[in-house]
C-alpha cells in the first residue's frame, strides 16, 4: 500500500453519539477528501465505551457510511480492569503516536478539550520526544460543553488547578477555534475569572487567539428534497403534512423538552396538529411518563440521519426551546440551521447561548423557560400565520442557513492552517 500524501486526523466523539459535533467531524472529513487530503481518519471510542458511558446513540444498524478514503478508528483500551478510563485515553494516544511517526504531513483536529485535545498534545509530545520528527500541525476547537460544563464546573467548585490545566492544554495549540461568538467570549470570560483567583495571563492570550469556526453542515442533504421521500416517511410514521410540531434533538431538560410538552398540552393547536418528540437521551424515560396518556404526543426514538430532514419538512412547526441549566447551555443548535435548509413550518426557539447565530433573525424566538410564550409561539406558527408570510421567513431562514455550508466552513478553517511539509 503507498504511502498518503497529507493526512487529517479528528479526535471525536464520532457516530453514533447524538451529538452535532461528531456531525461536524463528517462533515469535515468528507470535504477534506476533496482539499487535498488523500487519508482521513477519525479517532474514536469503542462501542461498548460509548454505550456504558448512557450517551444517546443512534440506531447502530442505520449509520451513513463515511466516503472511501475516511477510516473511523476505535482503539481498544490499553492494560487491565485496574485502570478504569485511562486504558480508553491510553488507546487513542497511543494510535495517534503510532500515525504521528509515518512521514506524512498531518493536521490534527480536536473537538471537546477534555479529553481529545489533552490525547492529541500528549500523543505529540511523546512523538517528538521518541525522535519521530512529526510534520504535525495540531487545530482545538472548543465545543458547548468544554465551557458550559467542563470549565463553569471548575470555577463553580473551585478548582482553578483543573481549569488552568484545561485553558494550558487549549493554547498548547497551533491554531485554537471555538464553536460560535458566544463560545468565545464565554472563554474569555472564564479565563478572566481564573486569572483573576490565579493570577495567570490566559484572557489576554484567549482574546488575541481564539477565532471562530462554525459548525460545518452538509446543506445537500436537506435542499431539495424530493416530495415524494418526503410524503413517503411521514406516512410510515402515520404523520400528515403540516399536521406535527416537532422537535427533533437530544432529549434532555436543557433543551426545553419539558417546557414544549406543557407549553403544547395548553396550546390551541394541539386540536390540530400533533406534537412529535424524536431523539434519545437522559430525559427520554422523563417525557415518556408526561406524555403516556396523550395521544397528540408521538415519540420517536429510531429516527436515523436519512429520515431527518424528511421529517423536518413535513412539520407545520419544529420547536427547540433550549434553556441554560447548570450543565449546558446551547452553545449553536445545528438542528436549527439543519430545520431551516429543509423547509417546512417555522422554527422555534430561545436567545439562548449562541441560537442567535444559528437562526439569525429568522425564528420565532421566545425567552427560555416560558411555557406561555411557547405555547402562543406555537399558535402563532400553526394557527395565524398566512402562507406568504410562512414563505418569506423560510426563504430567509434558508439564505442564512447556506452560509453554514460545509465547504465554506471547511475552507475558512484550512486557509489559514495548511499542512506543514
Amino acid at each position: 500500500m503507498s504511502r498518503p500524501n497529507r493526512r487529517l486526523v479528528i479526535v471525536v466523539r464520532a457516530d453514533p453519539v447524538i451529538c452535532g459535533h461528531s456531525g461536524e467531524a463528517r462533515n469535515l472529513a468528507e470535504v477534506a477528501l476533496t482539499r487535498g487530503f488523500d487519508d482521513v481518519r477519525l479517532l474514536t471510542w469503542p462501542i461498548p465505551a460509548l454505550q456504558a458511558a448512557g450517551l444517546p446513540l443512534k440506531p447502530l444498524d442505520r449509520i451513513s457510511p463515511y466516503s472511501a478514503g475516511i477510516t473511523v478508528e476505535r482503539p481498544e483500551p490499553v492494560g487491565d480492569y485496574r485502570v478504569p478510563d485511562g486504558r480508553y485515553l491510553a488507546g487513542l494516544t497511543g494510535r495517534l503516536v503510532e500515525l504521528l511517526a509515518e512521514p506524512v504531513p498531518t493536521t490534527c483536529l480536536s473537538m471537546y478539550l477534555v479529553p481529545h485535545t489533552a490525547v492529541v498534545g500528549e500523543a505529540v509530545a511523546a512523538a517528538r520526544a521518541a525522535g519521530f520528527g512529526p510534520d504535525v500541525r495540531t487545530i482545538a476547537k472548543a465545543v458547548g460543553s468544554d465551557v458550559t460544563n467542563v470549565i463553569r464546573s471548575c470555577l463553580r467548585d473551585g478548582r482553578f488547578g483543573a481549569a488552568v490545566a484545561l485553558f494550558t492544554t487549549f493554547l498548547a495549540n497551533d491554531r485554537v477555534i471555538a464553536v460560535s461568538e458566544y463560545t468565545r467570549q464565554e472563554i474569555v470570560a472564564a479565563a478572566e475569572a481564573v486569572d483573576a483567583h490565579c493570577g495567570t495571563r490566559l484572557a489576554e492570550e484567549c482574546r488575541a487567539r481564539v477565532a471562530v469556526s462554525y459548525p460545518p453542515i452538509d446543506t445537500s442533504a436537506y435542499l431539495d428534497l424530493d416530495p415524494a421521500r418526503v410524503d413517503a416517511a411521514l406516512a410510515r410514521r402515520g404523520l400528515d403534512r403540516d399536521g406535527y410540531v416537532l422537535f427533533l434533538s437530544r432529549v434532555a431538560r436543557a433543551k426545553g423538552v419539558h417546557d414544549l410538552v406543557a407549553a403544547f398540552a395548553r396550546s390551541r393547536s394541539r386540536s390540530r396538529v400533533k406534537l412529535v418528540i424524536a431523539g434519545n437521551g437522559p430525559a427520554l424515560a422523563e417525557v415518556r411518563a408526561l406524555t403516556r396518556d396523550d395521544d397528540r404526543v408521538v415519540l420517536l426514538s429510531d429516527v436515523d440521519d436519512d429520515e431527518k430532514p424528511l421529517l423536518m419538512r413535513g412539520c407545520a412547526a419544529y420547536a427547540l426551546p433550549t434553556k441554560p441549566e447548570p450543565d449546558f447551555v446551547e452553545t449553536f443548535g445545528i438542528a436549527l440551521t439543519e430545520k431551516m435548509l429543509a423547509g417546512g413550518g417555522p422554527v422555534i426557539t430561545t436567545t439562548t447561548g449562541g441560537t442567535g447565530e444559528a437562526v439569525g433573525g429568522t425564528a420565532i424566538t421566545v425567552p427560555a423557560g416560558d411555557v406561555t410564550a411557547i405555547a402562543a409561539a406555537i399558535d402563532r406558527a400553526v394557527l395565524d400565520m398566512s402562507a406568504e408570510e410562512r414563505g418569506s421567513l423560510a426563504d430567509r431562514a434558508r439564505a442564512h442557513a447556506l452560509s453554514f455550508d460545509r465547504v465554506r466552513v471547511f475552507d475558512d478553517l484550512f486557509a489559514t492552517a495548511p499542512a506543514t511539509g
